[in-house]
C-alpha cells in the first residue's frame, strides 16, 4: 500500500514539473490595416526587422513596436490583408541573394531579378542589415579609385573604401559623373553596384542601355526601386546594394557602390514615419534620419587581409534645392562622408564641365588616395584656380590689373579649359599627369583657349605613340620620375611644332 502511494506522488510530481515544449509558434492577429501598414496583436517577443508571415501569404517587416502591438508593412502592397487575419512570427530577418551570379543583372529591392533574364538559383543569402566593420578591422586608404575625370582625379581625389559625396542641384551632372566612374572601371577589377532610388523607370532604362551598349553590364549590378515603387522598397533599396557590395569587399575583392539618391530615400522614409505615426522633426523627417544613413555609410571602407582584405566604396548622392548646401539632408550626409562634390548651376549652365566648385569642393582623404604621378604635378593648381576665382571679380568691374594678376586670370582660363570634359569621355591617370604637367610647365600658355584642350590630348596620345617606354613606365609605377619628366617634355616640344604647323 505504502509503495503504491509512493507511485502516486511520483507520477503527480513527474506532471507537475515544467516540460519544455519543442516549439511554440508565437501568433498574432491583425487589429487595423490602411496604407500597407498592418497593426498586430499579440507578437509580444518579436524584435524590430523581423520577417512575419500572414496566413494568405503575404509577408511584411516589422517596423514599429509599440506596448500592445507591433506595426508590419507589407514587402508586397499588391496583396490584400484582412483584419483578424493571423499573423505568424519567423524568426528571421530579411535576407538578400548575394553573388557572382548577381552580375550583369538587374534587380528589385529585395533581390529578385527584374530583366527577365531568369531567376536566380542557388544563392547565397546575407541580412540586409549588418553592424560596420569596427576599426581593428579596418586599414587607412591609401588606393586611388580612379574616376577618370581630371578634374575629381586631381583635385578631389577619391580612395577604395572612401565615402565622397556628390551634391548639387537638379540636372547639373550628378549621375553622368557616377556613370562615367562606372564607365571607367573597365578592366579595373573594380564591381560597381549602382542603387537607383526613385527614380523614373525611363531614366534608369537609359542608364542601363548605355551600360550594356559600352560594356559595363560585365562587371556591374543595378540595384532599382523605381518611383512607381513602395516607399518601403526605396528604403530598403541602398542596403540592399551595400549588402551586395559587402559580400564582394569580404572576399578581397574591390566594390564601388553608387546610391542615386539619397534624397529620395530620406522621403521615402519619411512617408513611413509619418504612416506609423511617429513624432515628426524638422522639415518634418523622424529623430532617427540621421541614423538610416549613417548606419548605410559606415559599412564602406577598406578591411584588413584578416577581415576579407577587400574595399568598399561609397559614393552617395543628394540633391540640392537652390544650390542650398545647408538644408538638413544634406548637412546631415557632409558630416557622414569623407568629403563632398559639390556641383554648381552656375557653372553647368556656363558650359563647364562636369561643373565642379572647386572651392567647396573637398577630400578628406586627398593625397593619400592619389596616385604619386599626378600627385606631382596637381600641387598648386587648386591655388591657382582660387586665385583666378577671385581675381575674375575685380575682372569683372572693368578694373585694371597689373601683369602678375593679367597673368594668373590667363593661367586659370587655360586650367579650366584643361578641365573641361565631354560626357563618357574619360582619361587614365598616365593621360591625366601628362595634361597636368603641360599646364605646369607652361606649354599651354601661347595657345588659343579653344586649342589647350585639343593639345592635350593630342600630345598625351602622340607620347603612347612614340614614347611607349615612357608612357608605359608611368602605368606600371604610377610614379612620374626625372626621367619621365625629361622625355615628356622633350616631346611637348617635338608635338608643339607639329600642332603649330597643322593650325
Amino acid at each position: 500500500m505504502i509503495e503504491k502511494e509512493t507511485d502516486i506522488i511520483s507520477l503527480l510530481e513527474k506532471t507537475l514539473q515544467p516540460h519544455e515544449h519543442e516549439s511554440f509558434e508565437e501568433v498574432g492577429v491583425v487589429i487595423k490595416i490602411g496604407d500597407g501598414i498592418c497593426k498586430v496583436y499579440g507578437l509580444n517577443n518579436a524584435i524590430f526587422g523581423e520577417i512575419v508571415a500572414f496566413e494568405s501569404g503575404t509577408r511584411g517587416i516589422i517596423l514599429d513596436l509599440d506596448e500592445d502591438f507591433v506595426s508590419v508593412i507589407l514587402l508586397d502592397a499588391q496583396t490584400s490583408v484582412i483584419e483578424q487575419e493571423v499573423v505568424r512570427r519567423t524568426g528571421k530577418v530579411l535576407k538578400v541573394p548575394v553573388g557572382e551570379k548577381l552580375i550583369g543583372r538587374v534587380v528589385n529591392a529585395v533581390g529578385k531579378p527584374v530583366d527577365q533574364l531568369g531567376q536566380l538559383a542557388d544563392m547565397v543569402m546575407e541580412p540586409i542589415e549588418r553592424v560596420a566593420p569596427g576599426i581593428t578591422e579596418r586599414t587607412p586608404i591609401h588606393e586611388s579609385l580612379e574616376t577618370g575625370i581630371t578634374a575629381i582625379d586631381a583635385l578631389i581625389p577619391i580612395g577604395k573604401g572612401q565615402r565622397e559625396l556628390l551634391i548639387g542641384n537638379r540636372s547639373t551632372g550628378k549621375t553622368t559623373i557616377v556613370l562615367d566612374t562606372i564607365l571607367h572601371q573597365k578592366d579595373k577589377n573594380v564591381i560597381c553596384i549602382y542603387v537607383a532610388i526613385g527614380h523614373k523607370q525611363a531614366h534608369t532604362a537609359r542608364m542601363i542601355q548605355e551600360l550594356e551598349q559600352r560594356g559595363a553590364m560585365a562587371y556591374t549590378i543595378v540595384v532599382d526601386a523605381d518611383a512607381n515603387e513602395t516607399a518601403l522598397n526605396q528604403f530598403l533599396s541602398p542596403y540592399t546594394g551595400c549588402t551586395i557590395g559587402e559580400f564582394f569587399m569580404r572576399r578581397g575583392q574591390d566594390a564601388l557602390v553608387i546610391y542615386d539618391d539619397l534624397s529620395n530615400h530620406a522621403i521615402a522614409y519619411r512617408e513611413l514615419s509619418l504612416l506609423l505615426r511617429r513624432p515628426p522633426g524638422r522639415e518634418a523627417y523622424p529623430g532617427d534620419i540621421f541614423y538610416i544613413h549613417s548606419r548605410l555609410l559606415e559599412r564602406a571602407g577598406k578591411i584588413l587581409p584578416t577581415a576579407g582584405g577587400g574595399s568598399l566604396t561609397a559614393l552617395p548622392i543628394v540633391q540640392t534645392q537652390g544650390d542650398d548646401i545647408s538644408a538638413y539632408i544634406p548637412t546631415n550626409l557632409i558630416s557622414i562622408t569623407d568629403g563632398q562634390i559639390v556641383l554648381d548651376t552656375q557653372l553647368f549652365n556656363a558650359g563647364i564641365r562636369p561643373a565642379i566648385n572647386i572651392g567647396l569642393s573637398v577630400s578628406r582623404v586627398s593625397g593619400a588616395a592619389q596616385t604619386k604621378a599626378i600627385k606631382k604635378v596637381s600641387g598648386s593648381l587648386k591655388l591657382e584656380l582660387a586665385q583666378y576665382n577671385e581675381l575674375l571679380a575685380f575682372e569683372q568691374f572693368g578694373s585694371e590689373l597689373d601683369k602678375v594678376s593679367q597673368r594668373a586670370i590667363d593661367r586659370g582660363k587655360r586650367a579650366i579649359e584643361l578641365l573641361k570634359q565631354p560626357e563618357h569621355e574619360t582619361y587614365s591617370f598616365v593621360d591625366q599627369t601628362i595634361f597636368l604637367l603641360l599646364l605646369k610647365e607652361n606649354f599651354l600658355d601661347k595657345l588659343a583657349l579653344v586649342d589647350v584642350k585639343p593639345f592635350a590630348i593630342q600630345c598625351a596620345s602622340y607620347i603612347k605613340g612614340a614614347y611607349t617606354d615612357t608612357y608605359q613606365s608611368i602605368l606600371t609605377t604610377m610614379q612620374l620620375s626625372d626621367q619621365n619628366m625629361t622625355d615628356i617634355l622633350k616631346a611637348a616640344k617635338e608635338f608643339s611644332l607639329i600642332f603649330m604647323h597643322s593650325r
